[in-house]
């Protein structure tokens, strides 16, 4: 039930006449955590949300194995903010300055530029990437021409955060799609309902930040949106950070590299270290780590099915 809102949840159900599907997601607690992660002040921590929540809530339903990839590459300081989610809600992320002050908008902070999506899955030959101007710069609106845009989806979308100092307070959001069978009379009445979720967040805090600071939760806000439509629910993820950082990739990425420039480091250095830009976790391999490594490594680095059945044959080892 997530009384007061206090568990991260993504929520989703239709229309009683299949015209429209309201997907709402609260992530609170993954954000703090990505924000503890990376050190990152309230403006990379809002970019990062908003960019997180917008990913759970437009690849709600797709398969487990898909992942949704957001980056909006602007020009401003915050020099661009990038999500990923997969459909078992899985998520990571970062942004290039994660330690940004709060002198900056998050406007400003994004600055100019493109939101770039990509989505791919295990079994498609290839991925598909869509991309679109960034012409607010708030992220939720942005996302929202995308999709509206490049894949032909008609949708309300709204994303936003709170702080109280560097403490995330919400996080959450709400897409509306309309489905094909939608009727006018159906579409009428949601926009009816949209206007009155607008009045009841108020003005002081970007929607559906303030209600969901009041302990509304994913299941009131599809409620309030499918007044008077009937509420058949769909499905509910609970959203949590994932990283597919490993040593074993590190090494990956070590053998794709001219050995000479390996060796030069190893003898300048004395190891090598590597932070995962997504999670922040440190690694480092130590000369006979990678004497070794080289020494047993099979197949082609460059390969992916090579290195997955590296990682195979280690496991039964």
């Amino acid at each position: 039930l997530n009384k007061h809102n206090l568990d991260d949840q993504v929520f989703s159900a239709i229309s009683a006449d299949g015209g429209l599907k309201v997907t709402v997601a609260t992530i609170r607690n993954l954000l703090n955590e990505m924000m503890i992660q990376h050190s990152m002040n309230p403006v990379g921590g809002d970019a990062l949300g908003r960019a997180t929540i917008c990913g759970l809530l437009a690849s709600n339903g797709m398969q487990e194995e898909q992942m949704f990839q957001i980056s909006m590459k602007g020009d401003g300081p915050l020099r661009g903010v990038v999500s990923i989610v997969n459909g078992k809600g899985q998520a990571r992320g970062y942004c290039g300055n994660p330690r940004l002050s709060d002198d900056f908008t998050l406007q400003e902070a994004i600055g100019s530029g493109t939101v770039q999506v990509v989505k791919n899955h295990p079994d498609w030959p290839r991925p598909y990437n869509g991309i679109t101007g960034i012409k607010f710069g708030d992220i939720d609106r942005d996302v929202g021409i995308y999709l509206a845009e490049s894949e032909q989806r008609s949708c309300a979308l709204a994303a936003a955060t709170s702080f109280n100092g560097i403490l995330c307070t919400s996080a959450g959001g709400y897409l509306v799609e309309r489905l094909p069978d939608c009727t006018p009379e159906t579409m009428s009445h949601m926009e009816k309902n949209l206007g009155n979720l607008v009045r009841m967040n108020g003005e002081d805090l970007a929607l559906p930040a303030n209600l969901m600071l009041e302990g509304k939760t994913p299941v009131d806000i599809a409620s309030i949106l499918l007044d008077g439509l009937g509420m058949k629910p769909l499905n509910q993820v609970t959203p949590k950070e994932y990283c597919e950082c490993s040593e074993d990739k590190l090494f990956r990425s070590l053998r794709l590299l001219p050995r000479e420039e390996v060796d030069d480091v190893l003898k300048t250095e004395g190891k090598i270290e590597a932070r995962c830009e997504f999670c922040s976790k440190v690694y480092r391999l130590g000369p006979d780590d990678v004497m070794k490594r080289f020494a047993e490594a099979e197949g082609d680095p460059s390969k992916d099915e090579d290195f997955e059945e590296e990682l195979k044959s280690k496991a039964t080892e």
